[in-house]
C-alpha cells in the first residue's frame, strides 16, 4: 500500500536525491535505503519526496517506488508463507502536483506488483509449477482484469498442428500447452503487439542431456512467459490504451522413450519442416509454434519473442544485459525507447546471411541448431524464419533471468522479474501501424 499524505508518524527513510542518475540508480538507491533499515520487521515507512522531485520531476517517483518494493521483495520458501508488504507513505508533495503524483505511483506500483508475480513464478520448483499449473495461476491473475484468457490442451494442440510444440512437451507425462492472453484495449489503433514468450517449465536438455551444473535452476526457463504474463496484467490493470496478444507455449522437456532424437524431422505449425540437431534447443521449437499461431491466427502486426533461450547470451554479455536480434532499426529504436523508460539494457547483434546460412539443412527446410559458432544469433534467426517477415524482436534473457549474486540492491537471489517492465513500456509506446 502506497499513499500520499501531508505527514506521517512512520519510520522515516532517508534517500538521497545526486545529480545525473539514470532510472536504474535511482532505483537502486531506494532500494539500497530500504536493505539498510535496522528493524527489517517494520514493514511501515515514510520518505520525504520534495528533494527526489525537484531532483528528477513528479514521474521519477515511480522509480523510488519500484526500488523500494523490489527490495522487499522475498522469495518463496517452504512451506508457504504469506508475506508482508511494505506500506510507504509519501511526504513533502505539492498539492499542484497530487495528481500527476498519485498517477505515477499507482502505476508504479501495479508494473512492480506485476515483476514480483513473474519472479514468483519463475521461482517456483518446478514440481509445483507444471504447465497446467502456469496456466491456472496465470488465468487466475487475469480475472477481472479485461484479458481474455484462452488455451490449448494437448488434444486442441494435436487438432490444430502444434507439432514442435507436441514434439518437445510430449516426452514429460505433464502435458504441453499453448496459453493465450488477449488484451485490446486501442480500438482505434490497427496496430497488435504480439509477445510470444518461452514457457519450459523445467529444461533437463532431452536426450542432449544437461550436466547437473547445467541443470540446476532450469526451473527458470519459462522466465519469458512468466515476463508476458506480468507484463500483460500490468498493461491491463493499468488500462493502457494498446492491443497486445501473449501467446506463451508451455511444456516440460525431459526424456522418455517417445522423445525427440537427433536427427527427427518435424511439420511446424507453419507447414515449414525442422531438422532437429540438438535436443537441448527445445525453446526456439515451441516458440517457432507460437510465432506461427501468433501471426497466422491472432493477426499480430509486430511481435517480440523472449526467452531463456542460449548459454551463449551468458558468456558473451554476463548477467547484466540481454541479446537481442532485431529484424529492422525501426524496431530496434522502439525496444531502445522502451529500454530508457524500464532501465533494463540490451545488446543488439548483427544479422546476415553467413548466419543464415548456419541454419540450412540437407533435408528440411531448416534446422534447429547453429553449425559451428554464433549460437545466440542463428537461435534467433531460427525464430525469425516463423514470423512471416513481421516487424520483430528477439530478446535472449538467459543472463539476465535469474542471479545467484544480485548485480543490485533492487535484486534478490533467483528470479529478476527482467523483462516484464520493458515489453510494458514496448506496449505502451507503440506507434500506429504505417
Amino acid at each position: 500500500m502506497i499513499s500520499i499524505v501531508p505527514n506521517s508518524e512512520w519510520t522515516s527513510l532517508e534517500i538521497q536525491a545526486e545529480q545525473k542518475q539514470d532510472k536504474s540508480d535511482r532505483m537502486e538507491a531506494a532500494a539500497k535505503a530500504v536493505k539498510e533499515r535496522k528493524d527489517q520487521k517494520d514493514k511501515k515507512v515514510s520518505v520525504e519526496v520534495s528533494q527526489w522531485i525537484n531532483m528528477y520531476g513528479v514521474e521519477a517517483l515511480a522509480d523510488l517506488i519500484q526500488g523500494m518494493m523490489l527490495a522487499n521483495y522475498e522469495q518463496i520458501r517452504f512451506p508457504r508463507r504469506e508475506r508482508e508488504e511494505l506500506q510507504i507513505e509519501l511526504t513533502g508533495v505539492e498539492e499542484s502536483l497530487r495528481d500527476r503524483a498519485e498517477m505515477a505511483v499507482k502505476e508504479a506500483e501495479i508494473l512492480t506488483q506485476s515483476i514480483m508475480f513473474a519472479r514468483d513464478l519463475v521461482n517456483l520448483p518446478a514440481n509445483y509449477l507444471r504447465p497446467a499449473d502456469f496456466v491456472r495461476e496465470v488465468s487466475q491473475k487475469m480475472e477481472g482484469t479485461g484479458v481474455e484468457v484462452e488455451y490449448l490442451d494437448r488434444e486442441a494442440l494435436i487438432e490444430q498442428g502444434l507439432n514442435t510444440l507436441l514434439a518437445v512437451g510430449d516426452a514429460s507425462a505433464f502435458p504441453p500447452y499453448l496459453l493465450i492472453l488477449r488484451y485490446h484495449n486501442a480500438p482505434e489503433n490497427s496496430e497488435v503487439l504480439g509477445m510470444a514468450g518461452k514457457g519450459v517449465t523445467f529444461d533437463t536438455g532431452g536426450y542432449c542431456l544437461k550436466s547437473d551444473d547445467s541443470m540446476t535452476g532450469m526451473n527458470d526457463d519459462m522466465a519469458g512467459g512468466a515476463a508476458v504474463a506480468g507484463a500483460i496484467w500490468a498493461l491491463a490493470r493499468n488500462h493502457v490504451k494498446t492491443n497486445v496478444v501473449g501467446v506463451i507455449p508451455l511444456c516440460e522437456n525431459r526424456i522418455s522413450p517417445g522423445g525427440l532424437l537427433i536427427g527427427d524431422v518435424i511439420t511446424s505449425y507453419s507447414g515449414k519442416t525442422i531438422e532437429v540437431n540438438h535436443t537441448d534447443a527445445e525453446g526456439r521449437l515451441i516458440l517457432a509454434d507460437a510465432v506461427s499461431y501468433a501471426v497466422k491466427h491472432e493477426k499480430v502486426t509486430k511481435i517480440v519473442d523472449i526467452a531463456t533461450l542460449t548459454g551463449d547470451v551468458v558468456r558473451t554479455l554476463g548477467f547484466g544485459m540481454a541479446g537481442v536480434v532485431a529484424s529492422d532499426d525501426e524496431m530496434w529504436s522502439e525496444l531502445m525507447d522502451a529500454a530508457e523508460q524500464s532501465g533494463e539494457r540490451f545488446w543488439r547483434f548483427p544479422v546476415g546471411r553467413e548466419y543464415e546460412k548456419k541454419l540450412e539443412s540437407d533435408i528440411a527446410d531448416i534446422r534447429n541448431s547453429s553449425r559451428g559458432k554464433c549460437v545466440l544469433i542463428a537461435g534467433g534467426l531460427f525464430i525469425r524464419f516463423f514470423t512471416e517477415n513481421k516487424p520483430w524482436l528477439h530478446l535472449d534473457i538467459a543472463g539476465t533471468a535469474w542471479v545467484d549474486t544480485p548485480l543490485f540492491e533492487y535484486q534478490s537471489k533467483r528470479a529478476t522479474g527482467f523483462g516484464v517492465t520493458t515489453l510494458y513500456e514496448l506496449a505502451k509506446g507503440m506507434k500506429r501501424e504505417k
